[in-house]
């Protein structure tokens, strides 16, 4: 792992799909990237394959996520970037049918996870006193509803929030937040209805560039925000999704 020069990126939830490829883009600009993932192999083997660090981060769990960002803090230095991407299903359902178990991991982890990272790392930020970006891994659900989904969705409203909220609060401490909001793309979380022709077919109706995302997609918007050239963009949540939000 090069300490050469670079910012220290963290990046939550980065041992596969949308993560994965973001902490990969990371590390091709030059940056330090941390690796976190509750899957410790899967975060070695990323880390592995782009020199970067890995930690084991459990964003439901306030405890461990300290422990990382101290950890990160003692090996790299002061995080400077962080994407909050750790995110879930759990499953489906209509509101009425959906089992509790499933609202509330999806609750923990999606709105409660994206809450106490930001907060631990917002934190280290403001004493280190030399500003830094945070860009929170939305989707488009949070302003579209489809039926089975509405828990997944209202977590994502609910980060979209935390988002604008978190924008004005840490603002005079030079601190960006800002969000991206993918609509479909192809991860290994979606990959089972991908390979479903009909499922795929019904998802791509929707979209008027007729085609689901992949990671590739999705990863320039959120270097952009980290970057210097977004300087005067914050609390602002960026669609990626085809133009399904037009129709």
């Amino acid at each position: 792992m090069s300490s050469a020069e670079g910012r220290v990126v963290l990046v939550t939830g980065a041992a596969s799909g949308i993560g994965r490829a973001v902490a990969e883009a990371f590390a091709s600009a030059g940056d330090r990237v941390v690796v976190a993932d509750v899957n410790r192999a899967g975060a070695d083997e990323v880390a592995a394959e782009i020199g970067g660090l890995a930690v084991t981060l459990d964003v439901t769990n306030p405890e461990s996520v300290s422990a990382a960002v101290d950890e990160v803090a003692e090996k790299l230095g002061p995080i400077e970037v962080l994407v909050n991407n750790a995110g879930l299903v759990a499953g489906g359902g209509l509101l009425v049918d959906l089992p509790f178990e499933v609202f509330d991991t999806v609750v923990s982890v999606n709105f409660r996870g994206t809450f106490t990272v930001t907060k631990t790392v917002a934190a280290q930020m403001i004493k280190t006193g030399k500003g830094g970006c945070i860009v929170n891994i939305s989707s488009i659900g949070a302003r579209q509803p489809t039926p089975g989904m509405g828990h997944y969705e209202a977590t994502k409203a609910a980060v979209d929030a935390l988002t604008r909220t978190g924008a004005v609060e840490l603002a005079s401490h030079g601190i960006r937040v800002n969000g991206v909001a993918p609509g479909p793309v192809h991860t290994p979380m979606t990959a089972g209805l991908m390979e479903n022709p009909q499922a795929r077919e019904a998802w791509e109706s929707r979209i008027p560039l007729r085609k689901i995302a992949t990671t590739e997609d999705i990863t320039p918007l959120v270097l952009f925000l980290a970057s210097a050239n977004a300087g005067h963009i914050t609390g602002t949540v960026v669609q990626v999704d085809g133009g399904q939000l037009l129709v």
